[in-house]
């Protein structure tokens, strides 16, 4: 893979899991019903994906054991 590619998802992935984060610290509402989207597991998914390439980056670019 490509290392702007991955540098591209990784800001992806990112700013998902910051949005998500945001969604899943609101309060909830009863009036509205329950919350249908899980939006803490998206977070929780969205920064180990983003942590992870971040690890592909590092090796891409040299770093890393040998």
């Amino acid at each position: 893979m490509d290392l702007r590619v991955t540098i591209a998802l990784i800001c992806g992935f990112a700013a998902i899991a910051a949005f998500a984060g945001w969604r899943g610290a609101r309060p909830p509402n009863p009036m509205k019903g329950p919350r249908l989207v899980p939006w803490r597991a998206i977070m929780v998914a969205a920064a180990t994906a983003a942590v992870l390439l971040l690890a592909i980056a590092e090796q891409s670019m040299g770093f890393g054991p040998r």
